[in-house]
């Protein structure tokens, strides 16, 4: 054998028909013998491309309503026979089995019947059974046989037949690894739905899947990752919608790698406020949010949460930002500005900065899963969210709070729960004062809030995203002018802590439940 193998038989059994026409036509102008099933067969000689059913090829009709139609000696054998082995192609021989050169299959929409809510029924008629076959059986026979389950490759490999007669062992062993990594997907997400389905566990307890089936595509390669030597890239689930529910860059340069982290943890914090809302994120944390009547007034108090920070940081809006929120963000460096839409006036205000990435995307959906990569692993935890309201909560000191505090406890908290522990947030009017993030113990917390809200912390209320292991995180809040504070509790000083607010004429609120997040 040389190393093109020469194509002279094909087997095209496709669930997804585009192209295939075309495909069709330039095989038999190659003079390729096009063996096909089905409704793959009707469209291709209703194109006028000479088809040999299937059913003549095994001398059976398809069975059981089309499940049973390439489950056949007289298929699979042409398919695995190992051209290079004397003995195999003498099996053929003896059996009158001709072989096949290439196989072009793509699977049933399994993933499109679960994303458009079809019957139990319906899906379980879009698991492929024969595909699959098909597909793994031109793949692991990859010296032999070329295989096809992306209609993008189809002009390449025309292209390539023509040019050479057949396909080289370099596209023969790449169409091979795209064809297993397609199974594995296609595998996994019925894996996946399976594991969905209600069959509640001997326990009468709800579990975490016994088996996780994650397949990346990559979507784009990035200039780098975190950091110029880094090498990046943007992947998704492979079958899925682009990233953050279907993301889509309006204006602007290539998205980074950074970017992105940012973008998804800008849109989380807007998402979870049903009124106006602006958040600005900088380094994966929030530096600024508010809520107000409008977009362009939720943003301008959020930038007066920390305007330094705000240089080169990500705009996420909750609600369509208007030409009056792109104004508002004139004078202040932003690298993206993401929303579940945009006014034509806001499009064309943003155009001025041709740098901006304006980036469209609907509000994040709460729930899922939260996996985070181990050596050797993976953590699966259950996606934080607050489930917890008022009438859970706990005052624990003699002052109540008032209903404005209450108010901005309550938002402080909701912020607190998507910042980097040990997390403290000062809020006043449903805006942010100052934000303590990401510290190794919860005094410095305190003492970055306070000190970044300056005179601003005078009778703001306070939210600690876990409890107060000492009483000093609670008296330097009462130095810097702290009114209320919302805390989970649970410290073995619990008494000592509350003690610290009275004494202080601060109103405490316990929640009972903590939002840690490394």
């Amino acid at each position: 054998m040389t190393e093109a193998v020469p194509v002279r038989r094909a087997l095209v059994a496709v669930a997804d028909k585009a192209g295939v026409v075309e495909l069709g036509r330039a095989l038999a102008g190659l003079g390729v013998e096009v063996v096909s099933t089905g409704n793959t067969a009707r469209v291709l000689q209703e194109a006028g491309v000479a088809v040999t059913p299937v059913a003549e090829v095994t001398g059976f009709p398809e069975m059981l309503g089309g499940r049973v139609k390439t489950l056949h000696p007289r298929i699979h054998a042409g398919i695995l026979a190992d051209k290079r082995n004397r003995a195999h192609l003498g099996e053929l021989e003896s059996q009158d089995i001709q072989p096949f050169d290439l196989v072009v299959v793509n699977l049933y929409p399994f993933r499109e019947a679960v994303s458009r809510g079809a019957s139990f029924d319906q899906t379980i008629e879009e698991i492929d059974i024969g595909g699959p076959a098909l597909v793994r059986a031109a793949a692991k026979n990859f010296e032999s046989v070329g295989v096809m389950t992306d209609a993008a490759d189809y002009p390449r490999v025309i292209e390539e037949i023509g040019s050479q007669g057949g396909l080289s062992r370099p596209t023969r062993l790449e169409l091979a690894r795209r064809a297993f990594a397609h199974t594995a997907a296609y595998d996994g997400a019925i894996a996946g739905w399976l594991s969905g389905v209600d069959s509640p566990p001997s326990d009468g307890e709800e579990t975490l899947p016994e088996r996780l089936t994650l397949v990346l595509e990559r979507r784009s390669e990035l200039r780098y990752g975190e950091n110029p030597h880094q090498r990046g890239a943007l992947y998704v689930s492979e079958g899925s919608a682009p990233p953050l529910g279907g993301a889509e860059v309006l204006q602007g340069k290539e998205m980074s790698f950074n970017n992105w982290l940012d973008a998804e943890a800008a849109r989380a914090i807007a998402s979870m406020f049903d009124e106006p809302a602006a958040v600005i994120v900088k380094h994966h944390n929030p530096c600024g949010v508010a809520l107000a009547d409008t977009s362009a007034a939720a943003y301008e108090r959020a930038l007066e949460g920390d305007r330094v920070s705000a240089f080169g940081g990500i705009v996420a809006f909750n609600s369509e930002a208007d030409e009056d929120a792109a104004r508002a963000m004139a004078g202040v460096f932003t690298e993206v500005v993401i929303a579940p839409g945009f006014t034509a006036g806001a499009l064309a205000a943003y155009a001025k900065k041709a740098n901006l990435r304006v980036v469209r995307a609907p509000l994040a959906a709460p729930g899922g899963l939260d996996i985070r990569f181990v050596d050797g692993g993976a953590l699966v935890q259950d996606m934080d969210v607050i489930v917890e309201s008022r009438s859970d909560m706990k005052v624990v000191t003699r002052i109540e709070p008032t209903e404005s505090q209450w108010n901005d406890l309550l938002f402080a908290w909701t912020v607190a729960a998507r910042v980097k522990s040990n997390a403290i947030v000062l809020a006043m009017d449903r805006a942010t004062m100052g934000i303590g993030a990401g510290q190794m113990n919860r005094l410095t917390s305190v003492e970055i809030a306070a000190r970044q809200a300056g005179q601003r912390a005078q009778g703001t209320s306070l939210a600690s995203d876990a409890f107060f292991p000492f009483r000093d995180g609670v008296d330097r809040a009462a130095q810097a002018g702290v009114a209320a504070i919302i805390q989970p509790g649970g410290s073995i000083r619990d008494d000592e802590i509350i003690g610290a607010a009275e004494a202080h004429g601060i109103a405490m609120v316990l929640t009972g439940r903590r939002h840690f997040r490394h």
